[in-house]
């Protein structure tokens, strides 16, 4: 039986992890007093009584319960506040062994963003492999539903009068995405990224096109992730997968898996991860972590 404490349970993040830890066999939820959540020292109780927290808390918070925390204690932190830091592992298995070995040793396991979880799962094998530079300037688009943007853009999204159609945003190109996307890949520059948020409540389309011939790097994909638990890569040209020719971004929705697609000719290949801005790219990625971290 593990102890797990949720810091910050009343965010998006947190209820989602908060609704799949109840119940879970093998595990016993910490619930601090509702009074108390903000109390650094209760707080720091109910850290240091678990075996592993999740941190669903804005980036300074996040950073404040770290030093809360003894060094038994697994943190899993779904903040953006640690994942370029040195000393913490990427929550991201299915990039390679040496990812997947560092989540099982480590007791500082930083979740990806949701954005990056695409870039990354697209970019980062081909940079390993020489297909894309690390000099490249590579371009991003991502498709996004309005629940990344947490409470207060829900708020907005599900209130009266709802925004309608797209919104491109982040157009100063500093997202708090970027600085992982950069150094996950090991790019030299940040890619330039263009996220949209989008008229749906969750599901997640993030594409990178390349000037490249798209039937050997779906090759190299499917060889990368052959076998990979929750990452897959579909047929060429999305054959059996694609809605009257068009990609359905919500079709992920409530699942834990990433699908990769590769289009494209002898010229030209656009790449596109699909997911669920709430599962792979949250909540669900969070607890592969700890699944992993403790064999459970």
């Amino acid at each position: 039986m593990i102890n797990v404490f949720i810091d910050g349970a009343e965010g998006t993040t947190g209820l989602r992890l908060e609704n799949r830890l109840n119940g879970m066999e093998g595990v016993k939820l910490l619930r601090i007093e509702e009074e108390k959540r903000k109390d650094a020292e209760r707080r720091k109780h109910f850290i240091n009584s678990a075996d592993a927290v999740f941190l669903c808390l804005p980036d300074e918070a996040a950073r404040e319960a770290v030093t809360l925390a003894g060094n038994h204690v697994v943190i899993i932190d779904a903040s953006t506040a640690h994942r370029a830091a040195p000393g913490w592992a990427y929550g991201f298995p299915e990039l390679s062994q040496k990812h997947r070995d560092a989540v099982k040793a480590s007791n500082r396991i930083t979740v990806p963003g949701c954005h990056a979880s695409g870039f990354n799962a697209l970019v980062y094998p081909l940079v390993c492999s020489g297909t894309v530079s690390a000099d490249e300037v590579l371009y991003c688009t991502s498709l996004t539903g309005y629940s990344g943007g947490g409470k207060p853009v829900m708020a907005e999204y599900e209130g009266e009068d709802p925004p309608r159609g797209a919104r491109p945003y982040a157009l100063g190109l500093t997202h708090k995405h970027l600085p992982e996307m950069r150094a996950v890949c090991g790019l030299e520059r940040a890619p330039i990224f263009m996220p949209v948020l989008t008229a749906v409540r969750q599901g997640m389309l993030v594409s990178v096109p390349l000037n490249a011939p798209a039937e050997p790097i779906h090759k190299e994909l499917a060889d990368w992730y052959r076998g990979a638990e929750h990452v897959r890569v579909m047929p060429f040209g999305g054959e059996g997968s694609l809605e009257n020719g068009r990609l359905n971004m919500e079709t992920l929705n409530s699942a834990d898996d990433m699908e990769i697609f590769v289009f494209g000719n002898d010229c030209q290949t656009l790449l596109t991860a699909r997911l669920d801005n709430l599962g792979k790219g949250a909540s669900g990625a969070a607890l592969q972590c700890m699944k992993l971290r403790f064999s459970i």
